[in-house]
């Protein structure tokens, strides 16, 4: 699964409520709860920094269509915050940092407030600062990176966090400490990061990391596959991106890999299912969100309305939707910090079902999935194995920056 993080994985991976924060908290509606308290008749204006084209352009495509989902929905169709009307100007970074920031300056400089977006955990990294020098409100979208969490007092998120994918992985396992776990990768930035996050949060839980990355040159992925089952991990961690996860996972199905070892990885769009081929239904998915995974009134209402205006739902729509969620609880506002305030510690109801704004750090508390895919090889489905409470994969406080 990707945030920048690739095709293969969304990797490379509570609160106690101030008494302020905590009044404004409360699940329930949230167009209710995001009324206009100033009577401000001025444009909200909101800039969409994310990428339109580049190689994340399937993904800033969904988030896109979510977000205007979300803006009806949270508007009640109005596109207003009270008396504000939502003025909204894309602008496209094709996931390059250098681009975004460029583009948020110029958003900034404009006069934009809001700022949401960054399909890339490259460009989110880039882009928070600017919020906090420039005081306005940023809310990143599917990028994935930890990093993001508590960075700085204007910086939120409307997707998930490594964290929390990597402690979804965790629950094939259950109790991890004393078990082995590999982390099979290529031998990338990609990859590293991947080691890394996994060693952090199942390392830091008691399991044992062992690590086997690939050359991203390697086109005979035989070897690689036999040094995993000679390993017999009883996790094994997957994170791979390419042209030659195909090839990968066939190895690791002729090597009989699945026989004995619970194989994870994340459950990326679904144009990429067909890539697992034969041993798609020996692989658990570890997942952010499919379309129909949640169940939930809210995510009804997002696909009714992504579905009329043209769209697909898919695993970064909901980022899109939460953002324009908080967009306008925000907008109830027309001063920054009012608008921070407005959103630290507070719960609503999203497309995932309860969704809360840690106070301390802006980490977004979410239910995440374990997910099957069931059906052909050639056109699979997405099966919900099991919905895991935000509670059960919550990343630690982040420490202040």
């Amino acid at each position: 699964m990707p945030g920048h993080h690739g095709r293969a994985l969304l990797a490379a991976a509570t609160a106690l409520l101030a008494a302020l924060a905590g009044s404004l908290t409360g699940c329930g509606s949230p167009e209710k709860a995001a009324t206009d308290d100033t009577g401000s008749s001025a444009p909200l204006k909101v800039g969409l920094v994310y990428s339109k084209t580049g190689p994340l352009a399937s993904y800033g495509k969904q988030y896109l269509e979510g977000f205007k989902a979300g803006l009806d929905y949270a508007t009640e169709g109005t596109n207003k915050v009270g008396k504000r009307p939502v003025e909204v100007t894309e602008a496209d970074d094709a996931g390059d940092p250098a681009k975004a920031v460029s583009a948020a300056k110029d958003l900034i400089g404009q006069g934009f407030t809001v700022l949401a977006g960054s399909t890339a955990s490259g460009v989110a990294v880039q882009v928070a600062p600017l919020a906090a020098q420039n005081q306005v409100l940023f809310i990143s979208g599917p990028a994935a990176t930890d990093a993001i969490t508590g960075v700085n007092g204007n910086t939120f998120r409307s997707g998930r966090q490594t964290w929390q994918d990597i402690r979804t992985a965790a629950s094939f396992l259950g109790d991890t400490a004393g078990k082995k776990v590999t982390v099979f990768a290529q031998d990338s930035a990609f990859g590293q990061a991947n080691v890394t996050a996994v060693q952090t949060v199942l390392g830091g839980a008691g399991a044992t990391v062992d690590k086997l990355l690939v050359p991203a040159s390697a086109t005979d992925l035989t070897p690689f596959a036999s040094q995993v089952k000679a390993q017999a991990p009883n996790l094994l961690f997957v994170a791979w991106a390419g042209q030659t996860a195909q090839a990968m996972w066939t190895a690791l199905g002729q090597q009989g890999v699945f026989d004995s070892t619970t194989v994870v990885t994340g459950l990326d769009i679904t144009a990429t299912w067909p890539t697992y081929g034969p041993v798609a239904q020996k692989v658990s998915f570890l997942s952010h969100y499919f379309a129909g995974a949640a169940g939930t009134e809210v995510e009804k209402a997002m696909t009714e309305r992504v579905t009329k205006a043209g769209g697909t739902v898919d695993l970064f729509t909901v980022d899109g939707f939460t953002a324009a969620q908080m967009v306008v609880r925000a907008g109830g506002h027309d001063d920054v910090p009012g608008m921070i305030r407005s959103l630290e510690g507070w719960s609503f109801d999203g497309v995932k079902g309860t969704v809360t704004v840690r106070a301390e750090d802006h980490a977004l508390l979410q239910p995440m999935f374990q997910v099957k895919l069931t059906g052909s090889a050639t056109a699979p489905t997405a099966t919900l194995v099991k919905k895991l409470d935000a509670d059960a994969v919550a990343p630690p406080i982040a420490a202040k920056k």
